[in-house]
């Protein structure tokens, strides 16, 4: 028995060949101490219980995690099941392996109260565990990846349990700890448990689908290793050697699972093909995506690109699907080592040793906890004696401030950014069902679709049979779309759509953009010109797919009208050289909707200043008009729907502007002269005079005088007279 234990024991420290003598010693203190706890008892299969424990610990070992999570993987039914207290464990193995030992004893034996409907019982429980869990985990996440790798192995032992066990553990592994185990991102755990639960849960399935993968096993790695000779050839050629290609297993839970989704049989199952690229560098993953596509045809709406936007557990890779030249479907997973590492172990990957402790292996490791973080650090208002609901209210409503946690109908959990919508959510669940999302319900009531969401809302999402998206789902200012993921399922949606619809929807939209701009008569030609097309038939279908909205064909040729009236007064001689961070006009110093640089003419009825209340108008060919917001001329147009916001820009104070000034005052001999002297005294030049007499009085207009700012809102008064600006 000695020989048989230090083999075992030698074999679980081989799995850390880099530990320190203080943890290797660690390690085997905790192994002679839970191997003599566990001394007489036997598991049902027979087995004594100790080679539960080791199995446990070989599990964390594969996982590198440190010395102090396998000691306590060791130690972790000793508490339960012997003598042994955590007082003693804290004594004899410090107080982070009594920590891990005592939560994982906590996640044990789940209450589960007596409701009066299944849904009810099975809510509550996943409520308790929820709360335990978060307890547990306050103080060290890896009381968590303890219970997971105790879990795992359970499952693969559970052929010893009597059937109704067998379903019971399988049920509450595919219900709980699988979805934790893929919420923490451990790829390797989460596919195992749903496959072990799957096996026990619809056993008849589970054989048919494994049967037929075996049956089918020959020719698909045969397959496998052609196109991946095919690949491997082809990367060479563009200098990237250093690469392993091999299939990528589909575990058979998830096959299943495709099925019923697509509701196709195990024959129509292509993406059982598939290959899983690993390099060294981000860099050489977009190289070996271009590659794969420029060798097989990439199927279009069927690429994910998870390293620019990592999925929610952080999971990060490129996704794509080819059809091969035989015309077979092949997917292809592209990463790197160390996204390999973190999909397959996920937040274990980052657990490492540093100078013979126990630490971080990056500054990443906190990034991937930044969500746990919030379950662990408790505030005082949150009682954790409290009832499992009020306690998980608590929680929604104190630490996850920055997300939205939200039910579907049947209760599981989706979380949302702040502000998320009806349309967010819908694309979260399923693509389709965003595609045909026409209403929704937020707790039995029906809503907006510019709805923002909050936590603890329970979402119902009302479709139609056909039909897909709205244009004006991808306009930001309506609010209807919060998530990229949601931007970038409708524009694919568009951009799948048949081309000559496309072409008629961007027609009546650039028709719209133009009348409403006065442009009636502009061709479609100018317009796409603006915009880089060569062909007008181009750009049409992409303002009909939603890739060039109307917002910006009004700014693209407003702007092009302001640059060819530039052009045309840089030809002109000018009288007085403006400084060139200074407006060459006043309406140059005039912002459109809070945009400077459009063509903008001052309207000569009203003759607006700086100061005054101003409105715009967009005119036929001519741009934008600024009127008074009092001119007789916008208080009775017609056409209101031409009417545009304005303001002063910062560029107009204090500036120079043209305006014409009457003067009227008794005519005597000097007075043009004495109203000349007091003009040139302010300092203002004076462009063109003309002069009326009639009956004593004299008229003096001086047209086009350059005067400062200051004196527009005054009065100058002569010989008893006023001059009106």
């Amino acid at each position: 028995m000695q020989a048989v234990a230090a083999l075992n024991l030698q074999s679980l420290l081989e799995l850390l060949p880099d530990l320190t003598p203080h943890d290797q010693l660690l390690i085997e203190r905790a192994y002679r101490r839970a191997e003599a706890a566990h001394a007489g008892q036997y598991r049902q299969s027979g087995e004594p219980y100790f080679t539960h424990c080791l199995a446990v610990a070989n599990i964390l070992a594969e996982m590198k995690l440190d010395a102090e999570a396998v000691a306590a993987a060791l130690l972790h039914d000793v508490v339960e099941d012997t003598s042994i207290t955590i007082e003693e464990l804290r004594l004899e193995f410090g107080p982070n392996v009594a920590r891990i030992v005592d939560g994982v004893s906590k996640l044990k034996n789940l209450p589960i109260k007596v409701e009066k409907d299944k849904r009810s019982r099975t809510a509550d429980k996943e409520l308790e565990y929820f709360r335990k869990m978060l307890l547990a985990m306050g103080d060290d996440v890896r009381v968590v990846l303890v219970k997971l790798a105790d879990r795992l192995h359970n499952m693969r032992t559970l052929g010893y349990m009597t059937p109704e066990k067998q379903r019971q553990k399988a049920q509450e592994t595919l219900d709980i700890f699988a979805p934790l185990a893929n919420r923490l991102g451990i790829w390797q755990i989460k596919w195992e448990l749903e496959d072990l639960s799957f096996r026990y849960l619809q056993p008849e399935t589970y054989k048919a689908i494994a049967k037929s993968l075996d049956e089918r096993r020959p020719d698909r790695e045969a397959y496998i290793a052609e196109v991946a000779q095919t690949l491997r050839e082809a990367l060479k050629a563009y200098g990237i050697e250093k690469v392993l290609i091999s299939g990528r297993p589909k575990h058979i839970y998830g096959i299943y699972r495709k099925m019923e989704r697509k509701q196709r049989p195990l024959s129509q199952i292509y993406d059982i093909r598939a290959l899983r690229v690993i390099v060294d560098t981000q860099i050489q993953c977009y190289q070996v995506l271009g590659v794969v596509h420029n060798l097989w045809r990439p199927i279009p709406g069927e690429f994910d690109d998870y390293i620019a936007s990592p999925k929610d557990n952080f999971y990060r890779s490129l996704h794509t699907a080819v059809l091969d030249n035989q015309g077979k479907t092949l997917e292809v997973q592209i990463r790197t080592w160390e996204m390999h590492e973190d999909a397959e172990y996920g937040i274990a990957a980052h657990w490492r040793y540093k100078e013979g402790k126990s630490g971080l292996r990056d500054e990443s490791f906190e990034k991937r906890l930044s969500y746990l973080r919030r379950l662990m650090e408790f505030g005082p208002e949150v009682d954790k004696d409290a009832d499992a609901e009020t306690f998980v209210d608590t929680m929604k409503n104190e630490v996850f401030q920055d997300r939205v946690y939200v039910f579907t109908p049947k209760g599981d959990i989706v979380d949302l950014p702040h502000g998320a919508t009806p349309i967010d959510f819908a694309y979260h669940i399923h693509t389709d069902i965003g595609h045909r999302c026409r209403g929704a319900k937020v707790q039995g009531r029906l809503v907006n679709l510019t709805y923002n969401l909050h936590t603890g809302d329970q979402v119902e999402i009302l479709t139609s049979k056909r039909g897909g998206p709205s244009l004006d789902w991808l306009n930001p200012d309506l609010g209807y779309v919060k998530t990229a993921r949601a931007r970038e399922k409708i524009r694919q949606y568009f951009r799948k759509l048949d081309r000559e619809k496309h072409i008629i929807n961007g027609r009546d939209v650039l028709e719209r953009e133009l009348k409403r701009l006065g442009l009636d008569q502009m061709a479609f030609e100018t317009v796409s010109a603006l915009f880089g097309y060569e062909k007008t038939e181009d750009f049409l279908a992409a303002v009909g797919s939603g890739d060039v909205t109307g917002a910006q064909i009004s700014g693209r040729i407003l702007e092009n009208e302001r640059r060819q009236q530039q052009a045309r007064e840089a030809q002109a001689d000018r009288l007085v050289e403006t400084p060139s961070q200074l407006p060459k006009t006043p309406a140059d110093g005039v912002d459109v909707m809070g945009m400077g640089g459009m063509l903008v003419k001052l309207a000569s009825c009203c003759n607006p200043v700086y100061g005054d209340p101003i409105i715009g108008f967009v005119t036929r060919g001519q741009g934008v008009k600024v009127h008074r917001q009092d001119c007789s001329n916008i208080q009775s147009t017609l056409e209101p729907e031409r009417l545009i916001q304005v303001n002063w820009g910062s560029l107009a104070v204090e500036q120079h502007y043209s305006v014409p000034l009457e003067i009227i005052a008794y005519d005597r001999e000097g007075l043009m002269r004495d109203i000349s002297t007091v003009i040139a005294d302010e300092k203002v030049s004076m462009t063109k005079v003309q002069v009326t007499a009639e009956h004593g009085l004299t008229t003096a207009i001086h047209k086009a005088l350059a005067l400062p700012s200051r004196l527009m809102h005054g009065f100058l008064v002569l010989s008893s007279a006023k001059s009106y600006p």
